[in-house]
């Protein structure tokens, strides 16, 4: 055995044999100072500790010091009690707190107990009851955690063990401070108890056995059970307190003291309010300034020196993550940040900036927010992050829109202009810039504040640039919408469905179908600009059909047809009929017979000239609609709708075409024209 582990065991030996052998009174006082250092030994390591297990020994050693100074109490009343004396320390601590005032005395001692048994004791208890009882709750999760970590590559075995170890630890940890906590409950009530006894007990024995009368009596073994009672309350708040440290302290980078002055002084500014609030007590109160001022000039230079001290650490971190920044761009490996594609990006001219530019009043950042709302309200699709920059290669006015690094679509603004759309009618008088309408095509004309009220009143719509440029970009997302649309997106879209319609989701993803089946039928149906937003409709009928066809197309068009309501809805107001374009009999015959079979799926083999022919019949139909004011929409039977879609995609993409399944029978439908070989 270690000559270390031997001391500890004879010192207990010797903690117990306190209790029977007496205490020589020299020796006595001895012990009682080694008492007092143990104790402040004890709250400074515990103050200097990041995390509770670092001083895991805490509760054993809370026994240890317990028995250690109930044994001394046994010795000081053996000694009080036998000769009216207990030694220097025991004497000094009683006539120094009394003061000659035996009532004070007993006063500030009862107050010592009481903080110890009522707060300091009865807080601990508390606090470690609970810790234990939370963290016995959360080590399941904390082990599912660390399984997790450990399948996924993040951490190795070794470390994993290590993590297992460090849970069974805070575990018995807290475990052993709920009972050690009862230790200095009783530690408590037993000073109160020795004290009425050493009181009592010496005051009869002093009259009666050693021929003291009352007041020397009184006198006498009131200093020393006051004494007695200080010397070991004393290091028993101090532990105690220390045991309140232990189970209150979080992990954190640093000790007791780091982390109280580095929180407290964290928000310099909150020093200048108490300050202002102690000269207003000094100055409207009877108390006198001469002693709220200078508190409050210390508190407020410590506030001001604290103020420059944060400003020149956020100086530092600044030019520190510029000199990482330097360093990564210098690294080879931060070429791998430039593989990264923006999936929407707006770049400006120099001449644009006011647009984004807060301090200018350009609100495009609050305005692409109300955006990425519409289109989720519209589309039923998260729109992700729109990046934007300024491009000193564009014209001043000049902007672009990209999808993943491919520019779709450029306009050009004037900033103090208004883009005035005529009503078909053009006023003369209304002069301007001519220009077309980015979004829609239309011909417009650029006109200053002067012109502004006058268009307005001929009949014009005046937009202002800001106006124009989100909605071609509303417009531009819209078209786009099904190649923002991935599989990384289409799961966020059903695990938000699943935390609702679990079982639907469990029944067909992904023993039905997986997440990229999915995701091609929602991207057909942005394509054609139905929203997916009712993606519980969407997600039923592919449970319904997907275990007898995996086809997106006819997929596509069984949830087309469950979204007849919503399709109805999109192409008709309330009341209203729906003006079509018919595919004759002729075309659909056409179709379906060149309609050719492949491991892959269907597609449509039709002859150049039939495809001229019917584009051409199509285009007509749909011009003479245009004309007379109408929105085109082309009906066809169900079987062959998929393929006059892909038919007319390329000409005609933004013409709707529909099928009579798609549409509710309470819905009139007027035939505008045939489309006929």
């Amino acid at each position: 055995m270690k000559v270390k582990d031997l001391f500890v065991l004879v010192g207990i030996i010797c903690i117990v044999l306190m209790m029977i052998v007496p205490v020589p009174i020299p020796l006595l006082d001895f012990l009682l100072i080694i008492n007092i250092s143990i104790a402040l030994m004890v709250i400074l390591v515990a103050m200097n500790t990041k995390e509770a297990l670092q001083f895991s020994i805490f509760p054993s050693l809370l026994l240890i010091t317990t028995l250690f100074r109930l044994a001394l109490n046994v010795s000081t009343t053996r000694n009080i009690l036998s000769h009216a004396e207990a030694g220097d320390v025991v004497r000094t601590f009683g006539s120094f707190v009394a003061a000659g005032n035996i009532v004070v005395g007993f006063v500030v001692f009862l107050i010592l107990v009481l903080v110890q048994f009522i707060v300091i004791t009865k807080g601990s208890e508390r606090v470690a009851e609970v810790a234990a009882r939370f963290t016995l709750d959360a080590m399941p999760g904390k082990q599912m955690s660390i399984d997790a970590d450990l399948n996924a590559g993040m951490i190795n075995e070794v470390q994993a063990r290590e993590r297992r170890q460090k849970i069974e630890r805070e575990a018995d940890f807290y475990g052993a401070m709920d009972g050690a906590s009862k230790f200095v409950k009783g530690d408590a009530i037993a000073g109160i108890i020795i004290l009425v006894i050493n009181l009592i007990g010496g005051f009869i024995i002093g009259m009666s056995m050693k021929g003291m009368g009352f007041s020397e009596a009184l006198q006498t073994f009131s200093i020393l059970t006051i004494g007695d009672g200080l010397v070991s309350q004393i290091p028993a708040l101090l532990i105690s307190t220390a045991a309140g440290i232990i189970v209150t302290r979080a992990s954190s980078e640093g000790n007791l003291g780091h982390d109280v002055t580095k929180q407290l002084t964290a928000q310099p500014k909150l020093l200048y309010i108490v300050a202002g609030t102690l000269v207003v007590l000094g100055v409207f109160t009877p108390i006198h300034w001469f002693t709220t001022f200078p508190i409050a000039g210390l508190l407020s230079y410590a506030a001001y020196r604290m103020q420059k001290n944060l400003e020149r650490e956020a100086i530092k971190e600044e030019q520190l993550v510029e000199e990482q920044q330097i360093e990564e761009v210098r690294s080879p490996e931060s070429v791998i940040s430039l593989l990264q594609v923006d999936p929407i990006e707006f770049e400006f001219g120099y001449g644009l900036i006011p647009l984004a530019d807060t301090q200018q009043g350009g609100d495009l950042l609050d305005r692409i927010i109300l955006i990425r709302r519409q289109c989720a309200l519209e589309l039923g699709v998260v729109v992700p992050v729109i990046r934007i920059r300024d491009n000193i290669q564009l014209r001043p006015n000049e902007y672009i829109i990209k999808i993943k690094g491919n520019t779709v679509a450029r306009g050009e603004l004037l900033l103090n202009h208004y883009l005035a759309m005529s009503p078909g009618i053009d006023d003369d008088s209304i002069s301007g810039i001519e220009t077309t309408e980015p979004a829609f095509g239309l011909p417009a004309i650029w006109i200053d504040e002067m012109n502004k009220e006058r268009a307005e009143l001929s009949g014009y719509t005046v937009v202002d640039p800001p106006s124009v440029v989100a909605t071609h970009l509303t417009e531009i997302i819209k078209k786009h919408a099904h190649e923002l649309l991935g599989r990384q997106e289409t799961k966020a879209l059903i695990d938000n469905v699943r935390e609702t319609y679990p079982a639907l989701v469990d029944d067909l993803i992904p023993s039905v179908l997986n997440v990229g089946d999915v995701q091609k039928v929602l991207a057909k149906l942005l394509r054609e600009k139905i929203s997916v937003r009712d993606l519980v409709t969407i997600l039923e009928t592919l449970a319904d059909y997907g275990t007898y066809t995996k086809d997106p197309e006819i997929l596509t068009e069984y949830v087309r047809q469950a979204l007849s309501r919503q399709i109805t809805q999109q192409y008709t107001s309330i009341g209203d009929s729906l003006k079509v374009i018919t595919v004759g009999p002729s075309v659909e015959k056409k179709i379906a017979e060149s309609v050719q079979q492949s491991d892959q799926g269907s597609y449509l083999a039709l002859d150049p000239s039939s495809s001229q022919i019917i584009h051409h019949r199509v285009t007509e139909q749909v011009t003479k609609l245009i004309q007379s004011g109408q929105q085109p929409v082309i009906l066809t039977s169900p079987t062959i709708r998929m393929y006059v879609r892909q038919l007319l995609e390329r000409t005609l993409q933004d013409i709707p075409v529909l099928s009579y399944s798609e549409l509710e029978p309470s819905v009139e439908i007027q035939s505008m024209g045939v489309v006929n070989l």
